[in-house]
């Protein structure tokens, strides 16, 4: 699947997520930017086919979901995982509450999920 960005309410709508990031948003995004993990590249927040990924990895075909407890398997979340397993990706998804507390076992996770380790 090449990368097709949504449309432009959906890269702005984006753009705007970035600035208002949760806090483990955040501090997952410390850990994934700029190659820290293992020389994988994410991207956060990318707008994707009509929907926003909090954090995605094209090489490894990964994408990262990270939950608050208002997104707790929506039906919407359900179809946005069909539809990127039906293009090859593999969805992983996180609770705030266990970036906050347990990073290290969440970027494990990841690498485990991306096929680094």
């Amino acid at each position: 699947m090449p990368h097709r960005l949504s449309s432009s309410p959906h890269r702005r709508f984006a753009r705007a997520m970035r600035s208002d990031a949760t806090k483990a948003e955040n501090a997952l995004w410390q850990a994934l930017r700029n190659r820290q993990l293992n020389g994988l590249k994410f991207k956060r927040q990318v707008p994707l086919s009509g929907y926003i990924l909090d954090f995605v990895c094209f090489d490894a075909r990964l994408v990262i979901k990270v939950d608050g407890s208002q997104h707790a398997e929506s039906k919407r979340d359900l179809e946005r995982d069909a539809y990127f397993q039906s293009q090859g990706f593999r969805t992983i998804r996180f609770w705030n509450d266990d970036i906050l507390r347990n990073l290290d076992a969440v970027c494990l996770t990841i690498l485990r999920e991306a096929g680094a380790v």
